[in-house]
């Protein structure tokens, strides 16, 4: 395991438990790719807000495992077909 991937998972841990939340059991990677394609098919500020609403989506669905990977599918799918947009680190429309 690579630094940065032994720091996220000990991110992700300590961030769960200091939310009050279970571990949902979801990889890191896969919502860190998720904010990857927000960032480059949308704009760069999509990637924290599609994370964050994929999150709160999968929460009202119940939570879990299961829930996390349908939302971030349906998040990430959305993203790569809407893509075109150009990659602004601002948000700013062209």
């Amino acid at each position: 395991m690579s630094d940065r991937d032994e720091t996220i998972q000990t991110w992700w841990h300590e961030l769960c438990s200091e939310l009050g939340v279970d571990d949902p059991g979801t990889d890191a990677e896969r919502v860190l790719e998720l904010a990857a394609v927000a960032a480059h098919a949308v704009v760069r500020p999509a990637a924290p807000l599609t994370t964050f609403l994929a999150g709160y989506a999968a929460g009202l669905a119940g939570g879990g495992e299961d829930a996390v990977r349908r939302v971030v599918a349906q998040a990430q799918l959305l993203a790569e077909t809407r893509g075109g947009a150009e990659d602004d680190t601002t948000g700013s429309p062209s």
